[in-house]
């Protein structure tokens, strides 16, 4: 793995270098593409109802999910950009392998991180490329906006006030980029360790949490100072470390095949819990005080009930191949489970676990987010 990750460091910084060589036609302010909010051919979407939006890496698309009846409604694509000054001619948005969705506190527009590559097999080996930032009107399905980056990410996401959009640079020398969420201005570059993946921000808000899986660490950054408060040492290739609403992170370790629990506040491990798999991701459900990881070698959602510190296994249930993200309704008693390898959406009974439905959507689903 480590020297996978020094050829990573050479190629990206090929590649860096190479992307930043533009002529001044093909220039663009801010490294951002500003296009109107009906640019897309999706101009006729409205979705002014309660939705699960679902990143199909593969397709290069958004299924969108009505909640009242589980049903997809929309089907937004993601590959291409209408001209507005040229009607009927279209723009290529440059988006490949869209990846992980966030949601801005208002409700109004989607960011999307485009690392432009396959990470359905785990985030182990080469990193090359350069990466994307994707920004969707919630409501009409748009793009409005796409920001280059010189170097891969995994996901971008909103600051808990919704002024700011936070990414990563998967490189050796890693780094976190904080951008305008209204300009698309670069206002922060914040050094990290290697290969950063996943940022997430602590449940009250103060602190982001960012996940190096080529250092086995996560970086704390203070939200409003901009400044690293510390260093986390955690399990083999973090991947992310995701908000739990009782006040720990949660790190999936991949090649450690284990969850660390961080304390937010106090910036301490609490524990590590072994797995025996691989992890797509972890989440905690607050109103069963139960912590949900997905297995995606084998399709499965095994979960672990929580009292006081203690972690007890709880079980498992199937879902599909390639279990990823999970995403729980607003009350807490329904599930939605990603499998990359099915192309579909699993819905799951929180009290029974078990699998109520599975939705067909687009090829290799992966992030997945619900706007109330």
């Amino acid at each position: 793995m480590r020297n996978q990750l020094l050829l990573a460091t050479s190629i990206i910084v090929a590649s860096a270098l190479y992307s930043c060589k533009k002529t001044d036609s093909m220039q663009m302010p801010n490294n951002s593409m500003n296009m109107p909010d009906n640019s897309m051919n999706n101009a006729s979407v409205k979705i002014d109802y309660p939705a699960l939006y679902v990143v199909n890496g593969q397709s290069t698309s958004i299924s969108v999910i009505r909640l009242s009846d589980n049903l997809v409604t929309e089907t937004i694509k993601l590959g291409e950009m209408s001209d507005a000054t040229h009607t009927g001619m279209n723009m290529a948005t440059g988006i490949s392998w869209p990846h992980h969705i966030s949601l801005s506190p208002d409700k109004t527009k989607l960011s999307i991180g485009v690392p432009g590559m396959d990470l359905s097999a785990g985030h182990g080996g080469v990193m090359t490329g350069t990466g994307k930032i994707a920004i969707l009107d919630a409501v009409k399905g748009t793009v409005n906006n796409v920001v280059n980056l010189p170097v891969m990410n995994h996901n971008a996401i909103y600051s808990p006030n919704g002024n700011e959009i936070w990414t990563s640079q998967m490189q050796d020398m890693g780094t976190v980029l904080v951008y305008d969420a209204n300009s698309y201005v670069l206002k922060n570059t914040i050094e990290v360790k290697m290969m950063p993946a996943e940022v997430t921000f602590s449940s009250d808000g103060s602190m982001a949490f960012v996940a190096n899986g080529g250092s086995d660490t996560v970086t704390v950054i203070g939200v409003g100072s901009k400044m690293v408060l510390g260093q986390i040492k955690v399990g083999g290739e973090p991947v992310g470390a995701w908000t739990g609403a009782d006040g720990n992170m949660y790190v999936d370790n991949e090649e450690g095949k284990s969850i660390t629990v961080i304390r937010a506040l106090s910036m301490t491990v609490d524990t590590t819990i072994s797995l025996g798999f691989m992890p797509g991701i972890a989440a905690y459900n607050n109103a069963m005080s139960e912590l949900w990881v997905t297995d995606p070698d084998n399709g499965k959602v095994h979960w672990w009930t929580k009292s006081g510190d203690k972690f007890t296994h709880g079980g498992s249930f199937d879902t599909g191949a390639g279990a990823h993200a999970v995403a729980f309704s607003q009350d807490g008693m329904t599930a939605y489970i990603t499998n990359q390898g099915a192309s579909s959406v699993s819905v799951a009974d929180v009290m029974t676990h078990k699998e109520t439905k599975e939705i067909t959507v687009g090829i290799k689903p992966n992030g997945i987010v619900i706007k109330y």
